[in-house]
């Protein structure tokens, strides 16, 4: 069963219209004071505006920048030189694309990530703990929302959107809970404007069951997919989401280490419009 979109506002004003938004990942390069850093920001921005164009060129109506090659990552507060490096390259990235852009600040940078917002003009942050605590290959974190909301409220960025995680990839839950109680506290306890749904890591399927049922739960709010959306799955999962958030399969040969490919990007967005439209 389809989940009914129609009194669900869309996250972004210029999303008006559009039934089910694909979201394209600008994957940023290893940033300053990261292991794999190449020694110039030159290049990490070259190559995260180079991935946003093909992004547009292939139709998706916004994008997620995210400090993707930081690995290991900080589990809270990242070093003032990321936030910088950041900054740096979604500015770039907002002078060459015209689309919504959203910031992730991994791990849980919640606060940094509405900060660059904030600077840049995003429109909305992905936080990947924003309520309740989760056991991570960086320990377990802890949400943040109190300060996130207030923070938020201080800044006076409250066009700023909070899409979060619930049950977040590459995590475990520390005790077992009833789904529908965690996506309503999500929502109605710690203010998320969304939900994400992912699979147990980067890339891998998303399980539209699971997608659907939380979908259910979501208390007008719009829940986007957040991993293993393809061109032969965007149609199912398009039936049961309001987003599709499209990284992996979108690199040339399906590499999340290679650039984007236009084409791969055009196919997704394809099945997931004449899918949400049916």
């Amino acid at each position: 069963m389809a989940v009914d979109r129609t009194p669900v506002p869309p996250l972004c004003p210029a999303w008006a219209g559009v039934a089910c938004p694909v979201v394209g990942m600008v994957h940023l390069r290893a940033l300053p004071g990261a292991p794999g850093y190449g020694g110039s920001m030159r290049p990490v921005i070259a190559a995260a505006v180079r991935d946003a164009e093909r992004l547009e060129q292939g139709g998706v109506h916004g994008l997620m920048l995210e400090n993707f090659g930081d690995v290991p990552f900080f589990k809270g507060p990242v070093p003032a030189e990321t936030v910088a490096a950041i900054t740096a390259a979604a500015s770039a990235v907002r002078g060459a694309v015209g689309l919504p852009l959203g910031i992730n600040v991994l791990r849980n940078d919640g606060e940094s990530a509405l900060g660059i917002a904030a600077a840049v003009g995003a429109a909305y942050i992905r936080i990947n703990v924003l309520s309740g605590a989760a056991l991570t290959d960086q320990g377990v974190i802890e949400g943040r929302a109190a300060q996130v909301m207030r923070r938020r409220a201080a800044l006076g960025a409250a066009e700023v959107k909070v899409l979060a995680d619930v049950r977040v990839k590459h995590a475990a839950a520390l005790a077992e809970r009833d789904l529908q109680d965690e996506v309503e506290e999500l929502v109605l306890r710690a203010g998320a404007d969304g939900v994400i749904v992912s699979g147990s890591g980067t890339g891998k399927p998303t399980d539209p069951r699971l997608l659907e049922e939380v979908a259910g739960y979501c208390a007008g709010r719009p829940v986007f997919v957040g991993s293993g959306v393809d061109a032969a799955s965007a149609a199912a999962l398009a039936q049961h989401a309001g987003g599709l958030i499209v990284g992996t399969s979108v690199k040339e040969h399906g590499d999340v280490a290679r650039p984007v490919d236009p084409e791969r990007v055009r196919a997704v967005v394809e099945a997931a419009c004449a899918a949400a439209t049916r």
